[in-house]
């Protein structure tokens, strides 16, 4: 693959990459939401709504199925939530066909499959972009589908979240002090 892009390919690249979520000017914009609900700067969530847009265009170019990375993923994932937004003037007008998203269906198997096609979607982006695509919003692939797949959404205002390491340290050391005061 070459990173020359053909004239309607180009087209299309463009016309994905100007659309504008939104579609206009209101008072929460999307990328403003994206960063609230993932716990994101307003910096980053943008730069993950223009990689996002460049992962569309390469599930509708590459000409096999590509996976996108956790965060293009939540990108996705609130813009299939603005209806109207996404199957009208996204798929509709800029793309020009239906983009359907299609999870994993869990297991070793598909597994492996989605990390198959992770890597040939960082090599297609390589291809059509001339550069390899940023690594803090595509992580590796060991890092995509490695131990931290247990995240979830979480309300930091009314919730601690806490890592569990330290607490087990401290329950640990205090089940000791018990029992040493127990013994004594």
């Amino acid at each position: 693959m070459s990173h020359v892009l053909v004239p309607a390919h180009a087209d299309l690249l463009a016309r994905i990459l100007a659309f504008d979520i939104d579609g206009g000017e209101v008072p929460l914009p999307f990328a403003a939401r994206l960063a609230r609900e993932q716990g994101w700067s307003r910096s980053y969530a943008e730069r993950v709504i223009e990689e996002y847009k460049r992962y569309v265009f390469l599930a509708t170019t590459a000409g096999f199925k590509v996976c996108p990375s956790e965060d293009v993923d939540a990108a996705w994932h609130l813009h299939l939530t603005y209806t109207k937004s996404y199957w009208q003037r996204f798929c509709g007008e800029a793309l020009g066909k239906p983009l359907h998203h299609e999870p994993t269906k869990g297991g070793p198997a598909e597994g492996e499959k989605h990390l198959r096609m992770y890597a040939d979607t960082l090599a297609a982006y390589r291809a059509a972009f001339g550069r390899g695509a940023p690594a803090d919003v595509w992580p590796a692939g060991e890092s995509r589908f490695g131990d931290d797949t247990r995240h979830r959404v979480v309300n930091t205002a009314r919730n601690w979240v806490v890592p569990k390491a330290p607490v087990k340290r401290l329950a640990q050391l205090g089940a000791a002090s018990v029992l040493l005061a127990l013994a004594v």
